[in-house]
């Protein structure tokens, strides 16, 4: 076996450096999406498939204005790199004012919106009512998260992750403690079931992001940016900056998770065995992509801090090293869930059917896990090179030029088994993984020999 060259070990290692509190940070995430959906699944099939399409329906909101933000990240690391450590504090600024924005928008307009959405799309009747019920409720945390958000991209975007961790594991435990009080009715709260998990989930929302700005106030390393300093000045030149970048990012993201999200709705038709077994598969899934998205997001921090100093040799290689950590992070993913498929769904559900049909779903995560992997880091190593136009018109045509008619045809057209229905995560994971490994190909290396 070839050594691994020197440049690529150092990538290697930066990578690991600034991706290790990430992974807690998206682990946190995904522990709260695990407690509620084990949780909700206490209350019963209709309240676990409710809960299901509920998020489902939420993300894909949340997806197109966490695409936006993603903006700050190859933002604030080019000008880190660069050594502009002053200008930092105002693209954070103005990032939060985006995400107060934005989430106030969703607030009012959402709630009419998931409703008509859910009822029009003929979300089964059984538990369409709880849904409902849980999209209202959630929406109250949407501007506390995405301002949070912004926030987090500035931390991370100069390559200092450990806040992200500490505020996320608090998130953690605050979402699960009150899940326990608002979903069961514990220490004198009313028992509010679905409700109160989303309940739960808003209140979380609010309270890590004023946990999160406490800790940027505070902080020696981090109170150099000033980004509260000058709290109500606007510049519509950085809003132009953010906008410009982010709204490819935007339909980017929103492409891949719009198709997870449409899929759990369409799902949602097909009874509250399905919705039930999808939701677990897709927990699962969730819970492991959370790796290579740290991984991923420190790729862009990586690339963006050798592009701001100059270093293009060293950008390309750190693109190909973040690459190549996701996809060997997902082919271990995938072979723990070839062999321990069976325990994993015991941790969820004993109902046989459920259980039946989520083992079909777990053999076809473990196949299109490396793709995802593949895609999700060389989409993150373009945006560092602040090209997302092209990946943005990649995504949406593997995702919903090659995916959703598969889908759409398996759901709703032919009625077939679950299965057969995310055989097409796997075409359009497949197809955004070579494309986008290209694209960055040809990218970098047209960018080193400028």
């Amino acid at each position: 076996m070839p050594a691994v060259p020197e440049a690529t070990r150092t990538q290697f290692a930066s990578i690991a450096r600034i991706s290790g509190p990430l992974v807690i940070n998206f682990l946190a995430v995904a522990g709260m999406n695990l407690a509620d959906v084990t949780m909700s699944g206490r209350l019963g099939a209709d309240a676990l498939a409710a809960v299901a399409v509920g998020s489902s329906t939420w993300m894909l909101a949340f997806s197109a204005c966490l695409g936006l933000l993603m903006a700050l990240s190859p933002i604030i690391a080019r000008l880190y790199g660069a050594g502009e450590v002053h200008k930092i504090g105002r693209y954070a600024r103005h990032g939060m004012y985006i995400g107060l924005g934005l989430g106030a928008l969703i607030f009012v307009f959402g709630r009419p919106f998931a409703e008509t959405l859910l009822t029009v799309i003929g979300i089964d009747p059984e538990f369409r009512p709880l849904a409902i019920e849980y999209v209202r409720a959630l929406l109250f945390g949407a501007p506390g998260i995405l301002m949070f958000i912004a926030l987090r991209f500035t931390t991370e975007g100069i390559g200092f992750t450990r806040p992200v961790m500490f505020t996320s594991v608090f998130s953690l435990i605050c979402n699960v403690f009150l899940n326990y009080t608002l979903m069961f009715g514990h220490f004198g709260a009313p028992a509010m079931g679905v409700e109160g998990c989303a309940y739960a989930s808003a209140i979380t929302m609010w309270l890590v992001m004023f946990a999160l700005a406490t800790y940027i106030s505070l902080s020696p390393k981090l109170k150099p940016l000033m980004v509260f300093s000058r709290i109500g000045q606007f510049r519509p030149a950085l809003f132009k900056e953010i906008f410009t970048l982010g709204v490819p990012v935007s339909i980017m993201i929103t492409a891949e998770v719009g198709l997870f999200s449409v899929i759990s709705i369409m799902v949602g038709t097909r009874g509250v065995d399905i919705t039930a077994a999808h939701q677990i598969a897709l927990s699962y899934a969730s819970t492991m992509f959370m790796v290579p998205l740290a991984l991923a997001s420190a790729t862009t921090v990586q690339i963006g801090h050798m592009l701001g100093a100059g270093r293009q040799a060293d950008a390309r290689t750190a693109g190909f090293a973040g690459i190549t950590l996701c996809a060997l992070f997902m082919a271990i993913s995938s072979l723990v869930l070839l062999v321990f498929r069976d325990q994993i769904i015991k941790f969820y559900t004993d109902d046989p059917i459920v259980t039946g049909i989520a083992l079909s779903l777990l053999l076809v995560a473990a196949i299109f896990q490396i793709a995802d992997g593949v895609q999700i880091s060389a989409a993150a190593a373009l945006r560092a090179y602040k090209d997302t136009r092209i990946p943005m018109a990649i995504n949406v045509f593997s995702f919903w030029v090659v995916a959703f008619p598969l889908a759409f045809l398996a759901t709703v057209t032919f009625q077939l088994p679950a299965n057969r229905i995310w055989a097409a995560f796997i075409a359009g994971l497949t197809v955004a993984a070579v494309l986008l490994t290209w694209r960055f190909n040809r990218l970098s290396r047209i960018d080193e020999r400028s």
